[in-house]
């Protein structure tokens, strides 16, 4: 698999009120990816990125990273191949993307993604 972002996803109870404090004192000034649930926040002077989650609304878990790949079916291919726990099938969601779950050695969740161009 190749990554070519890797962004973390923190947890939050609220993404709107999560915003003020990551978009107003960090300067992640831009949402470039917004559905209520999730909020993609950066910086258009630096690329720092974060991802605000309340509660994936698919996967019965939550990732701590999302990490994006231009081969998405190939990487699932592997995953599945190398034996890992697919947390989460390949799926083409509602919003655009395809992705599946899958979870580390380490127990850490992962969402591994393609968002189309």
């Amino acid at each position: 698999m190749r990554a070519t972002r890797i962004m973390p996803n923190l947890r939050v109870a609220d993404v709107a009120a999560a915003k003020d404090f990551y978009t107003g004192y960090l300067g992640l000034s831009t949402e470039e990816f917004g559905l209520g649930w999730v909020a993609r926040c950066t910086s258009p002077e630096t690329g720092a990125i974060v991802q605000l989650v309340t509660r994936d609304a698919t996967s019965p878990e939550d990732a701590v990273v999302s990490v994006h790949t231009p081969d998405v079916d190939g990487a699932y291919d592997e995953a599945k191949r190398l034996g890992y726990e697919i947390v989460h099938p390949l799926t083409r969601e509602s919003w655009g993307v395809r992705r599946f779950l899958v979870r580390a050695p380490d127990g850490n969740v992962i969402n591994v993604v393609h968002h189309p161009d």
